[in-house]
């Protein structure tokens, strides 16, 4: 089969950038050929592991054919971004511009079997506009329906052409159900695919004795992923025994003021910066204790790797983390209730104090269990990591392929 895949940011560095090189490498070792048509910042050549570069097609941003940043699907990427709410007319006609004449040229010199887009917006609604014929499947990543619900004043960019792809693929029933609700679509077109980890790389060992007891974020450095609130928490903590390690990048003042108040903790917490899968494993195997405080998550794959690596969990009370942990039990993880939001990604200011309360409790709990015993028992992990792997997700994923070329 020919499989062209579609992103319209960088392939890498975020949770869909990731869940497309696996679908790449997965689709390689099944004897598959792919293409990749993705976005990149000036001269920068993303890694492709699994794809010949010359089947890669980049469109470049800041300093290429595009002369702004790449629009991110978040409002704060882990590099350089624009939003697409900002966006002028004259940089969205541009845009689509620019992706339309790279996706036609790739048809025309691949002729691809089936295209596979990543977020239901306004590169994967183009694609389809273009190249109506052509069977197409699109995975939904969540941060796609909050740029719904952010921008109306693109929805009918998106919309009409986004009813037209013929598979949608969902990492959850919980996703899959917004999907029906923010787009319309009839749930018996949308697929629940899930997500994987590489079992290779993430992989549990013996845990350091406790204290100091390791605390680990990873992820974008943002507001929305609740990164602040964990930070002053952890100042307000003022215990030695516990260190929190921060791995991770931004942009803007978001990224500031997380670097800040990391600052301000002292000792406390350590700096990583951005790492890679391989560095992240092993920090990830060398903490105790994952800790994801975001407001806002699809379905957080994260959560899998930090499990495989040996780590507990700490995680906001949000329906793709539930879904994940459905069968941990409370040695495994903590889950940290959230009140209302007043948007989409962001607690009301009222609800601050009750926010601090709840996530000291559970990171005073989960250390406890810590002190009892480092590491948590191989067989708890295991009954919830074998069901994701990336070879099962790509099975599940063929089959939609398959829906989607019988009509």
């Amino acid at each position: 089969m020919k499989i062209l895949h579609l992103i319209s940011q960088h392939p890498e560095s975020t949770g869909s950038g990731f869940y497309l090189q696996n679908i790449i490498r997965q689709a390689a070792a099944a004897g598959h050929e792919n293409f990749l048509i993705a976005g990149m910042s000036g001269e920068r050549i993303p890694p492709t592991p699994g794809i010949d570069r010359g089947n890669c097609r980049f469109i470049r941003f800041a300093e290429g054919e595009l002369n702004f940043a790449v629009p991110g699907m978040s409002n704060v990427m882990p590099y350089p971004s624009s939003r697409f709410d900002t966006l002028t007319p004259e940089q969205i006609v541009s845009y689509e511009k620019v992706f339309a004449e790279t996706i036609r040229g790739a048809a025309q010199e691949f002729s691809p079997d089936i295209l596979h887009s990543h977020h239901l917006w306004m590169v994967s609604a183009l694609a389809r506009r273009i190249l109506p014929d052509l069977p197409m499947v699109s995975s939904c990543h969540s941060t796609d329906l909050r740029q719904f619900v952010q921008c109306p004043h693109l929805r009918q960019r998106v919309l009409p052409d986004c009813l037209k792809i013929n598979r949608l693929l969902a990492l959850s029933q919980d996703q899959r159900d917004k999907i029906k609700e923010i787009y319309g679509i009839h749930d018996q077109r949308i697929d629940i695919v899930g997500g994987g980890y590489d079992d290779h790389l993430f992989v549990s060992g013996q845990k350091p004795l406790a204290p100091p007891i390791h605390f680990l974020y990873a992820g974008k450095l943002s507001q929305a992923k609740g990164v602040d609130w964990l930070l002053r928490t952890f100042i307000g903590l003022e215990d030695s025994r516990l260190h929190l390690h921060l791995a991770g990048s931004g942009s803007g003042e978001e990224e500031q003021l997380c670097l800040q108040l990391a600052e301000q903790a002292g000792a406390q917490v350590t700096v990583h910066g951005r790492i890679s899968q391989q560095e992240l494993a092993r920090l990830m195997g060398f903490c105790h204790i994952f800790i994801l405080p975001s407001f806002y998550e699809g379905l957080p794959l994260v959560l899998l790797e930090a499990l495989a690596a040996g780590c507990r969990i700490i995680a906001t009370d949000l329906p793709g983390c539930r879904e994940l942990m459905a069968k941990a039990g409370p040695d495994l993880v903590n889950f940290v209730k959230l009140p209302t939001l007043s948007t989409i990604d962001r607690p009301d200011p009222k609800d601050w104090q009750i926010l601090q309360i709840r996530l000291t409790s559970a990171i005073t709990k989960m250390a406890a269990r810590v002190q009892i015993a480092p590491s948590p028992a191989p067989a708890q992990i295991s009954a919830i990591t074998s069901a994701f792997s990336w070879q099962a997700v790509f099975a599940r994923i063929i089959l939609s392929y398959e829906k989607a070329m019988a009509g």
